[in-house]
């Protein structure tokens, strides 16, 4: 006999990678029309909020390492999005910015952000509930980061 707290439906990280992963998958059509993967509108998320980061303080921002988005940077880079120079003050610093490629992209998929957001509303997830979800995961994540 299993005990409760190693059945499948009694775990919260199961909940939590099942939702993630569908709710990536829901991008995917809405970015593949555009040629861009997941990660990649995450980046393109970082850097509008503010353009010319290094690429540390990106990897910061999505929890990654750098090793992990340095590849993803140089994908995007010969598609054409961002381009990566080194930094003035520090030459060991990688320094991205968009291209009007890639600041143009933020038009084409205004729409992305309402779109999926819409297809996660239901009974306990509601606009008005958003903030409070947010919080409560901006906590876990919080917590998860320190161990």
């Amino acid at each position: 006999m299993v005990k409760e707290e190693f059945k499948l439906d009694n775990q919260l990280c199961f909940r939590l990678y099942t939702a993630s992963r569908l709710l990536t998958q829901a991008y995917h059509p809405l970015l593949s029309a555009h040629g861009l993967t997941y990660p990649q509108y995450l980046v393109l998320l970082v850097l509008w909020e503010k353009d010319a980061q290094p690429v540390n303080d990106i990897a910061k921002r999505l929890y990654l390492e750098t090793n992990t988005v340095t590849p993803l940077l140089q994908r995007m880079e010969k598609e054409g999005l961002l381009v990566r120079k080194k930094g003035k003050e520090d030459a060991r610093q990688m320094i991205v910015r968009l291209t009007p490629k890639g600041k143009h992209l933020q038009e084409s998929l205004c729409d992305v952000p309402a779109t999926v957001g819409g297809a996660v509303l239901c009974e306990g997830v509601t606009l008005e509930t958003v903030p409070t979800l947010f919080r409560m995961l901006d906590d876990m994540i919080a917590r998860l980061k320190v161990r």
